[in-house]
């Protein structure tokens, strides 16, 4: 019996990031907060490493995520 496995793109070939994002297309509910986990997890080392300054450059980056968030809060 042969198995028909999923279409597989580019970004499942990266080592870490792509087991992750391939487990969040297959339960995204189920996973999210493990994927939560570990984006904090990187967070808190960065910040051991390279001090204040990841902290920075990281809200810095989240800066126009947040324009995008405020502006469809206030469409409605």
């Amino acid at each position: 019996m042969t198995t028909l496995a999923a279409p597989r793109r580019l970004y499942h070939f990266i080592p870490l990031i792509g087991w992750i994002l391939r487990d969040l297309e297959r339960d995204f509910r189920g996973h999210i907060g493990y994927a939560a986990l570990i984006v904090l997890t990187a967070m808190v080392l960065a910040v051991k490493t390279w001090g204040l300054v990841a902290l920075g450059l990281t809200a810095l980056a989240l800066v126009p995520v947040m324009f995008v968030i405020l502006i469809l809060l206030t469409r409605g």
